[in-house]
């Protein structure tokens, strides 16, 4: 029986949608390149009013209403590569049984800095969080909200560039398109994945 099966049983009321923010644990990583997605998903709990705790599935939760719609908001506690481990419990949990109603809200190298673009399924990148959560959940149809973070100088950079803090001027650019991207999620929740791509994939900044 697959993670989709619509015939699994069920725990509890399922969400209509889970919206998981991709990061590292710990403080030696915060505000980093890489915990982008992560601080998008604690920047909807906030303004939700949903409380993030730590639930057995490795991450840490909380439900909400946005939109309407009950949503489920999450952040690893698992490392970047591990993700997926995280996200097939979370998939059960909620009773989610569609890949598309899965959120991905990761750091996107080939976007630049303070880019935003919403996508539904498609390839990974070589994004090893996105590599994960495709490996456990046996599909890579999932929504994703990638936020441009810029290339690495060089191939020897490459994990400097997304773990370490990056200067003040580029976090300023990462301030503002991590709200854009908290919106990007409301709009996908409001309105569709396909209304969000037109309205955030135009250009932008």
């Amino acid at each position: 029986m697959g993670l989709f099966d619509r015939s699994r049983e069920r725990r509890g009321t399922p969400a209509d949608l889970l919206v998981v923010g991709l990061g590292n644990p710990g403080e030696e990583y915060a505000r980093s390149r890489h915990n982008v997605g992560a601080e998008v998903v604690e920047t909807l709990a906030r303004r939700h009013g949903v409380t993030l705790a730590r639930e057995k599935e490795r991450a840490l939760a909380g439900v909400g209403t946005i939109a309407g719609a009950r949503v489920a908001l999450a952040v690893p506690l698992t490392y970047m590569n591990l993700s997926g481990e995280a996200v097939s419990r979370l998939v059960r949990r909620f009773g989610i049984d569609e890949p598309e109603r899965v959120v991905i809200v990761h750091d996107e190298l080939d976007l630049p800095v303070g880019r935003l673009k919403v996508k539904q399924g498609g390839g990974l990148a070589g994004h090893n969080g996105l590599k994960s959560i495709r490996q456990h959940l046996g599909t890579d149809a999932f929504a994703r909200v990638r936020i441009g973070v810029g290339k690495p100088p060089s191939r020897e950079a490459g994990a400097d560039h997304v773990l370490k803090r990056p200067p003040k001027a580029v976090r300023t650019e990462l301030d503002v398109v991590v709200e854009e991207a908290a919106d990007a999620v409301e709009a996908i929740v409001a309105d569709g994945i396909a209304a969000a791509m037109t309205r955030f994939n135009a250009g932008g900044r």
